[in-house]
């Protein structure tokens, strides 16, 4: 059996232990952001090395069901005999998660590793010995804190698989994923994935609310140091810190990565489902910082659809799950209404640049086709390391714009007409204090643009009885049915924007560019 190689940082370290006094070295002997900031810069000076896959074929071969059979033992959680306030449990190779993450502990600045054990998963139905795995090392962890009640600690956060990971709040389930980086994503040579290849997580103290990881992100054109600042509660906000060190000029650097899905929804019906809405997401929403907020209805379109909006140091940007009535999905196993919003704000002045949300055919809902992030006009250059800082909220009820009201449904179809004419009909449902203040009769208007592959034939704004929100009609006619078409639209009273700006682009009907 082979041996497991050091892991990178503990090179770096025992290279620099060689070299000091030991005064320096037990100066140096408190670990923290610093030290994994010096790998990865160290990392990004050489070649990159492509990670050797390990993972014996007992493991590659299983199925979904398979590897979902084989469980971190409960009573094996970091932590738990000590009754600290986190628990860590960790995630055992397989199938689709085959690179293995060094994972270490800090414990009063000193660093620990955390050594894999088979002995620790229970393997069910698998036909898998175990004295064979004692050094394939894990393929990620999870993190647990009581948020639902105070005597059962809850999963709260979980890394796996790239840069991946996921966190939850208050009766939350799990949805939409973020991630470190996005290297070209829908660029023309192919998308690269980063991944994190070590982690370094602190002790949390008696009575902590927080915990802090760090992480140590490998690829070919790029190497990064992440810490996490994780605050679980009713909303549960990440604090994150990104040192990244570019071997090689990129493109296209997505920074805040949200992955999502929409297979389809209210605005895009007609699938033989029972399921009125399957999505993770129903929009992209954007607060620009000029006093503008954009929402983007997300959409499954028949061909890649990559579209952008241009903004200077925004306030913030996510993808959210604005319905919330369990009627709407009718899945009482799948739970979307209870799947997070994820919210990122900048830190500090991002400049200028633009939130990219990439759009991606599926089939089904076993696909996540929904991918934002924010991409800066500053190149970005081989060895010019690039500093940034943000919050992800993962939450319920996403922000919306103060002192305007917002959409709160968009709806594509037609009522009853007597013969087709080929016009496309939407319905835009508007709802906020700011509209409901209003008197019995105010004068407002519907201001409509779309864009030159599109006639706009109707527009109507009126009052929905019903539910006291505001009903925005358009219909529109389309030129070239293989081209898609873009859309905007806003209340206004007396020249006065009185809500968002919805921002819908219908897609093209041909499969083919």
């Amino acid at each position: 059996m082979q041996a497991t190689p050091r892991p990178r940082w503990l090179q770096h370290v025992l290279a620099l232990i060689a070299c000091v006094s030991f005064a320096q070295a037990a100066a140096a002997a408190s670990f923290g952001f610093d030290d994994v900031t010096a790998v990865a810069r160290g990392i990004a000076a050489k070649p990159y090395k492509v990670p050797v896959d390990r993972l014996p074929p007992e493991l590659r071969d299983l199925d979904y069901d398979a590897l979902r059979d084989i469980r971190f033992k409960t009573d094996e959680a970091l932590w738990r005999s000590e009754k600290l306030p986190f628990e860590l449990m960790f995630l055992h190779m397989g199938r689709g998660l085959r690179e293995p993450v060094a994972i270490h502990t800090i414990d009063q600045g000193q660093v620990r590793p955390v050594k894999f054990d088979p002995e620790q998963f229970s393997y069910g139905r698998n036909k898998i010995d175990p004295q064979k795995l004692r050094d394939i090392g894990f393929a990620g962890f999870r993190v647990h804190y009581p948020i639902n009640g105070p005597t059962y600690k809850d999963e709260v956060l979980v890394f796996a698989g790239a840069s991946y990971f996921r966190a939850l709040g208050k009766n939350q389930i799990y949805g939409l994923s973020a991630r470190g980086l996005a290297v070209d994503t829908a660029g023309p040579g192919g998308e690269e994935f980063p991944h994190f290849s070590e982690f370094w997580i602190e002790k949390p103290k008696r009575g902590a609310n927080a915990v802090t990881i760090y992480a140590l992100l490998e690829s070919r054109r790029v190497t990064g140091a992440y810490r996490f600042v994780v605050s679980p509660g009713v909303d549960t906000a990440m604090q994150v810190t990104a040192r990244i060190f570019p071997r090689e000029a990129i493109a296209k650097l997505g920074i805040a990565p949200l992955t999502s899905m929409f297979t389809f929804g209210e605005n895009q019906p007609g699938r033989d489902d029972y399921r009125p809405e399957v999505h993770d997401s129903d929009g992209l929403s954007i607060d620009t910082g000029t006093g503008e907020w954009i929402w983007r209805p997300l959409v499954n379109p028949r061909r890649l659809l990559v579209t952008s909006f241009s903004a200077t140091n925004p306030k913030g940007f996510g993808l959210m799950q604005r319905d919330r009535q369990a009627a709407n999905y009718e899945d009482p196993e799948s739970l979307f209404e209870r799947r997070p919003s994820v919210w990122v704000e900048p830190i500090g002045n991002w400049e200028s640049g633009r939130v990219e949300l990439v759009q991606i055919p599926s089939p089904d809902e076993t696909n996540d086709n929904i991918v934002a992030y924010w991409v800066s006009n500053e190149p970005v250059v081989a060895g010019k390391p690039i500093e940034l800082s943000y919050r992800l909220r993962w939450q319920m009820q996403g922000p919306v714009p103060t002192g305007k009201a917002w959409v709160v449904q968009t709806r594509r179809g037609r009522g009853y007409v007597k013969a087709p004419d080929g016009d496309i009909n939407f319905i835009v449902d508007f709802d906020g204090p700011v509209l409901r203040a209003l008197g019995a009769e105010p004068k407002l208007d519907a201001v409509v643009s779309v864009d030159s592959n599109a006639e706009l034939r109707e527009r109507n704004l009126y009052r929905n009885q019903v539910s006291g929100a505001w009903r925005m009609t358009v219909r529109v006619k389309r030129a070239d049915a293989s081209k898609p078409v873009e859309m905007r639209a806003f209340i206004s009273q007396d020249g006065k924007s009185l809500s968002e700006t919805w921002s819908y682009i219908l897609p093209s009907e041909s499969e083919k560019p």
